[in-house]
């Protein structure tokens, strides 16, 4: 399992992203969450497979319909820690 950790900037709050992230994530087969930070960006940490997390980056960079993504920046690691299902923390 891979871990993929992501901040994505742009018009990212207010949108739904975060449902709609959810929704691709278990789509996918994903583990993790993701929640709104102060700066107005998202912040997701998700769990699965190096072909599964690829699949949900490139989904990032476009976001839910409503989003406008200018920036998505990327960390990847060897998962520590997996949950069963895609959260969105409030």
């Amino acid at each position: 399992m891979e871990t993929l950790r992501a901040i994505i900037k742009g018009k990212v709050q207010g949108v739904w992203f975060r449902d709609f992230a959810q929704k691709e994530a278990t789509k996918l087969g994903l583990s993790g969450w993701v929640t709104n930070r102060d700066d107005g960006s998202v912040y997701i940490e998700t769990c699965g497979t190096m072909t599964q997390l690829k699949s949900f980056e490139k989904w990032l960079q476009i976001g839910s319909p409503l989003s406008r993504v200018s920036k998505v920046n990327s960390e990847w690691g060897i998962a520590i820690e997996s949950t069963e299902s895609f959260e969105i923390k409030y």
